[in-house]
């Protein structure tokens, strides 16, 4: 049968409030600013200047009652409560108060309790302060439920005040759990602030709003039985220290509505069991209410509130009606025997609501209050913090890192994907090997060797027509001089050129002799060029994968399942590089947790055990370490899984065949990379001897281009001294014997002296110009040494006519001799002399000032250039899963 309405609905209005604590003045500015003056600094005072005056007038609005108990005002009143509450966290972690000498001294709070006004309590310290806050957060909460409209039919406003005291419940509760042992602590305390006070308020606060949703759950037709937290609150008023300190209406109150919900049950129940026919459980319920509603209405009806007691008796009478009609029935029909009330099962109790949580509404950690003010105390905790946090990254990342590595090396191990790869045309050389072969072909490759050789003719047929014509240039000096001397005989007193030039035509043989020994260099690598063609030719294959080896699939198949195996193989490598990805980023959401790991705010707020905070904090961090793990035990079971599944990849596709033609291709490449290198090498060391080896005969020409023009003037001059000579002489005679015509020249001893400013030139000690050097210059030309790594090896100019020629390359000469001479060097001159040979005119300085101009036909500097020698190797690069 359809329940009837509600019994008690008459009590709907009838509940409890909670009135606010009431304060004494006190001043917090200034001790708070005097603290921060004697410990920081003046400066750290004025910056907190506006957060200390907030402090106070929050303070004050406080110790003002509110105006009036509209909705407005209480919700008005409910948000100032809320923010002091977290100023005073922000107050307690940097502003220790209490009687110590160092500490906040003159600061003494005193609160009247609730219930008793007369008495108060008085303490030093902020916790008294911030218990009060919460139980007057409580008691508006308790205020603000009884504002809204709970009779008739409004669903709603039960709705809201049934919210109204779940918040008042959680502030209680808070209140309870981490304000009332430390306020208790302080020394005096009232008792409405005890944990058995809160606690009961909680309790109370919830019964009355699993009421509203009782009521709403009545108007939709539901029938749950309430009453748990009624019986919790008379519970906790009926023993020390709350027994004696209420006032008794309080006590009949929540006794009444203990008794009323509990009857309310029982006529619930007893409707349940008419419906089963079960009479005598029924008959049983019935009276059970009937005896708790009498027994209530004789102890507690004094000082109720009439419309409670009437809801009292009219359940009373809806109790006593059922109760005769179910007697009747069972004498007439069931004859069942009723079981005594101590036997029966206790009624299901319901709790439909629960506590509202108030740490996130309370929690200072976003305050803005002092947050430049952090004492030594809190930057010491962080910092252990932060050793925590980094410890849990270091060790995540160390897993994480070693999981990558692991499978890149198993991954190695199999030669996967290479082989998938390979086997699908997609195939690559090993990174550094393909470097090498890249930066080989940037370079030209061997096709490029060719033109470098035809660089090395033509700067070789250069040197040797500088070196022709330089010597011509000697020959012709000297032809002219022994003509002159021919035709004048004795008079004709200079020293000879061939005497001059010794060391022009000593230095002039060496360099002969270099670029024959240079030439014979040149054959041999033309030579290894051209034998080695074949095996470098492999180096000019682009792309060079075109050279290697195809894994092919097999000719002949039993079971046609290769692309199955092909297929499953390549799931899991795409599971692996899945899970790769996700270990990246599970490294980088734990370097963006720590950068975004700020708990400095929270430290400050907190007024527990640090330890307790670090522990709670270091606990969001556990799902990641716990996805880390989950990753890596993926990743080692998968790794079995790729392993038997390449197993039977290799056997299908003969594997092994096929990786050992793979590494003869790679040998193969190798051997042509460290020829092509080889030859290169002696190339471009070639290109440099010839280019050294140029300056140095352009300069050696130019010395004697120097020489001869000298003596070209030293000749002229000689020439009009000796006609001189011979004309007096001849004068001389004519007078004494007769006319006689002499040539034109003089005697020896008839010579006319020259200037000292004049001395002989001797052109072997000629100042050299003041050219650039290289390093190739640094020796004696009759002992080179080669530049480089070729300074062990036997030089090329050493080599006696009984000696064998040095092989064309270094790498198999015994020893491994250079292929080219080292180039010559300018030596040092020996004094000038004061004979014929000497400038013509005072004030020649040198073979660079007055020197003839250069014809540009004669023997213009070779268009070329030296490639400078690419580095090898290349830097190598890593890939991933491929190194």
């Amino acid at each position: 049968m359809a329940a009837p309405p509600s019994s008690s609905s008459s009590a709907a209005n009838i509940m409890l409030a909670v009135y606010e604590k009431k304060p004494t003045s006190v001043d917090l500015y200034r001790p708070l600013r005097n603290y921060v003056v004697y410990n920081y600094s003046e400066r750290e005072a004025q910056s907190l200047d506006d957060d200390l005056q907030t402090l106070k007038s929050m303070r004050a609005e406080l110790e003002r009652s509110p105006a009036a108990s509209a909705p407005d005002s209480l919700s008005s009143r409910r948000d100032l409560l809320q923010r002091y509450y977290r100023a005073l966290s922000a107050v307690e972690s940097r502003f220790p108060i209490s009687p110590d000498k160092d500490h906040v001294n003159s600061l003494t709070f005193v609160w009247h309790d609730a219930f008793k006004n007369k008495l108060k309590a008085s303490q030093q310290n902020v916790h008294l302060e911030k218990a009060a806050v919460l139980f007057n957060l409580g008691a508006v909460y308790s205020q603000i439920g009884l504002t809204f409209d709970r009779a008739g039919g409004s669903i709603e406003g039960r709705k809201q005040a049934s919210h109204a005291f779940i918040a008042a419940a959680g502030a209680f509760a808070f209140l309870r759990d981490n304000e009332s042992t430390k306020a208790a602590m302080g020394g005096s305390a009232t008792v409405d602030l005890s944990v058995e006070c809160a606690g009961m308020l909680e309790r109370l606060m919830l019964a009355q709003a699993q009421e509203c949703v009782f009521e709403n759950t009545i108007a939709k037709g539901s029938t749950p039985g309430v009453g748990i937290y009624y019986e919790e609150a008379l519970a906790a008023l009926s023993v020390a220290p709350l027994k004696e300190h209420f006032d008794k209406n309080w006590f009949s109150h929540v006794q009444l509505k203990a008794a009323l919900f509990y009857a309310e049950a029982c006529y619930r129940c007893s409707l349940e069991l008419h419906e089963k026919e079960e009479i005598a459980e029924e008959i049983a319920r019935l009276k059970s209410g009937v005896n708790a509603l009498s027994e209530v209405k004789k102890s507690s009806s004094k000082g109720a509130a009439q419309q409670l007691l009437d809801a009292i008796n009219k359940l009373e009478g809806n109790l006593n009606r059922n109760l005769e009609r179910a007697m009747k029935e069972n004498d007439r029909v069931y004859l069942m025997r009723v079981p005594p009330a101590s036997s029966l099962p206790p009624l299901p109790a319901f709790s439909l609501v629960k506590s509202m949580p108030m740490a996130e509404i309370l929690d200072a950690s976003k305050e803005k209050m002092f947050t430049s003010l952090v004492p030594d105390s809190s930057a010491k905790a962080l910092s252990r913090y932060t050793e925590m946090v980094d410890e849990i990254i270091r060790t995540q990342a160390e897993k994480l890192q070693q999981g990558s590595e692991l499978a890149r090396v198993r991954l190695k191990e199999m030669d996967l994907p290479d082989s998938i790869l390979a086997l699908e045309g997609n195939f690559t050389l090993p990174t550094t090997l393909k470097e090498d072969v890249e930066a080989v072909q940037i370079c030209g490759g061997p096709a490029g060797l060719e033109a470098e050789l035809q660089q090395l003719r033509d700067l070789r047929r250069v040197n040797q027509e500088l070196l022709v014509q330089t010597e011509e240039l000697l020959q012709k000096e000297a032809t002219e001089d022994a003509q002159f001397r021919s035709q004048f005989g004795t008079r004709w007193t200079r020293p000879q050129s061939s005497t001059l030039t010794k060391n022009l035509q000593d230095r002039l043989n060496r360099f002969a002799a270099n670029l024959k020994q240079a030439a014979d260099s040149d054959t041999r690598i033309e030579r290894s060029v051209r034998d080695h063609s074949a095996l470098m030719s492999i180096l000019d294959r682009r792309p060079i994968e075109s050279a290697l080896p195809t894994l092919a699939r097999p000719i002949m198949s039993l079971d046609a399942n290769e692309d199955a195996i092909v297929g499953s193989l390549k799931q899991s490598l795409r599971h692996l590089e899945t899970l790769g990805a996700q270990r990246a980023g599970l490294e980088d959401m734990l370097k963006e947790m720590k950068r975004k790991d700020d708990i400095l705010p929270k430290l400050m707020a907190s007024t527990g055990s640090y330890e307790d905070l670090f522990r709670k904090e270091i606990m969001k961090y556990d799902h990641i370490c716990e996805e880390i793990a989950q990753n890596i035990e993926a990743q080692e079971q998968l790794l079995l899984q790729i392993q038997a599944q390449n197993d039977e990849f290799a056997a299908i596709f003969n594997l092994e065949d096929y990786k050992a033609s793979r590494e003869k291709s790679y040998k193969q490449i190798e051997a042509a990379i460290a020829k092509y290198r080889e030859i290169k090498e002696n190339v471009n060391e070639g290109l440099k001897f010839y280019v050294t080896l140029q300056d140095a005969i352009t300069n050696i020409k130019q010395q004697c281009s120097d020489f001869v023009m000298t003596r070209s003037i030293q000749c002229r001059d000689m020439i009009e001294d000796v006609q001189r000579q011979m004309a007096n002489f001849g004068f001389q005679d004519k007078n004494a014997a007769g006319a006689y015509n002499y040539p034109s020249g003089g005697p020896p001893h008839h010579q006319i002296q020259r200037s000292p400013s004049q001395p002989q030139v001797n052109p072997g000690s000629m100042a050299q110009p003041p050219r650039p050097q290289t390093s190739y210059y640094n020796q004696h030309p009759e002992q080179p040494t080669m530049p480089g790594g070729y300074a062990h090896h036997p030089s090329p100019y050493g080599t006696t006519p009984q000696q064998q020629p040095p092989p064309p390359y270094p790498a198999a000469a015994p020893g491994g001799g250079p292929p080219y001479p080292a180039p010559p060097q300018p030596q040092q001159q020996p004094p000038v002399s004061h004979e014929y040979g000497q400038p013509a005119y005072p004030g020649w300085r040198g073979p660079y000032y007055n020197a003839p101009a250069q014809q540009p036909a004669t023997h213009p500097r070779p268009p070329y250039t030296i490639p400078s020698p690419s580095p090898y190797p290349p830097p190598h690069q890593s890939g991933y899963y491929k190194q």
